[in-house]
């Protein structure tokens, strides 16, 4: 029995979280493969019930499970709080409680989705596959921050352990996909880039099969667009990595089809789709839930070693795609529009064809 704590959040995670649930139940197998779910408050929706957007008991659950997986959190009706209460404090509590200092965010286009790329067919060629490994619960956002008077600071911090945890995931990654990893830093700057780039350095010379390169980050930010077949696995700082892979994904269509994948030192993973809550379309049938079933799908490869039943997974999304059927955020022209519900239900009907 694998226990998963489920995260709605807030706008329209409740309604991605329910088809994810959807296709959980369709893979179970009685005695073989069974899950057990337990929702957690947390978010706005906490701060709203509770005055916190992460309660104890709720942290407490997503430990003793073993997986998390997460809607969405935030909006604007939380934009006026303080820092410490925001809804955000949420995401950076789980993340800091789970220890998950690994965040694997996959950019992948789907062939079927091409068109929806902003990018020119010459560049896309046969397609797009960025893997960009984020630390997750260091530097910046975790910095010591405050105000002095008319003066704000927020600090950027990393330690030689920190740095060589989150190299060893990016060249154990590299090594099972194509063996090139780029270390994205502000070396010419930062001193905390220079102990980036010394340590990844020094970490490289125990994988002697995986190319390395060093890229500052504006450089990279221009060369995912000018040419993104040139990476294979990035790795980056927290910040640099949530801006990054932000842009990695439009190059792929839409937010609405990448997953994320949080790995600490434990099997137990914390699982979300990158994109936001979209308040303007929650409870509307208009959320494309993809991409939290594909989270689902790398819940089951990383923390519960179903490699198998992720693949189905995938390949189900790949036929609904090339059936033709599509969400507002992906939809072109002869293209079947379908809405949330309906978008999780083939998933689930082509997953039974398997």
């Amino acid at each position: 029995m694998f226990k998963i704590a489920l995260v709605p959040g807030d706008g329209i995670g409740p309604d991605i979280i329910k088809q994810a649930v959807k296709v959980l139940k369709a893979i179970e197998r009685p005695g073989e493969i069974e899950f057990e779910f337990t929702e957690v408050l947390a978010g706005g929706t906490a701060i709203d019930k509770t005055g916190h957007p992460l309660p104890k008991e709720s942290l407490d659950i997503c430990l003793a499970s073993d997986a998390v997986l997460l809607g969405a959190v935030g909006g604007p009706k939380w934009d006026n709080l303080p820092g410490d209460i925001r809804p955000e404090q949420a995401l950076l509590g789980l993340r800091k409680g789970l220890g998950v200092f690994a965040n694997l965010r996959p950019a992948v286009l789907f062939p079927q989705l091409k068109k929806a790329s902003p990018l020119k067919e010459e560049i896309i060629g046969e397609g797009i596959d960025v893997l960009v490994v984020r630390e997750l619960i260091g530097g910046i956002y975790f910095g010591q921050r405050g105000r002095d008077g008319d003066r704000a600071y927020d600090t950027e911090c990393y330690s030689v352990p920190e740095v060589e945890r989150i190299a060893r995931v990016a060249f154990d990654t590299a090594r099972k996909r194509r063996r090139k990893v780029t270390s994205v830093d502000k070396a010419n700057i930062l001193e905390s880039s220079r102990l980036w780039r010394e340590t990844i350095t020094h970490v490289a010379e125990q994988y002697p099969d995986v190319e390395l390169n060093h890229m500052y980050v504006d450089n990279c930010a221009m060369q995912l667009i000018r040419n993104p077949h040139q990476f294979d696995v990035i790795v980056t700082s927290n910040m640099f990595g949530d801006i990054l892979s932000d842009e990695a994904s439009m190059l792929v269509g839409s937010l609405g089809m990448l997953p994320s994948a949080s790995l600490g030192d434990t099997k137990r993973g914390f699982y979300e789709p990158i994109h936001g809550s979209a308040p303007d379309i929650a409870g509307q049938d208009k959320a494309n839930p993809l991409a939290t079933i594909l989270s689902v799908a790398m819940m089951l490869r990383y923390s519960f070693d179903l490699t198998h039943q992720a693949d189905m997974i995938e390949r189900a999304v790949a036929q609904v795609l090339e059936d033709g059927y599509r969400t507002a955020d992906i939809m072109e022209n002869d293209m079947k529009l379908v809405g949330t519900d309906k978008m999780g239900d083939l998933v689930v009907e082509y997953l039974n064809r398997i």
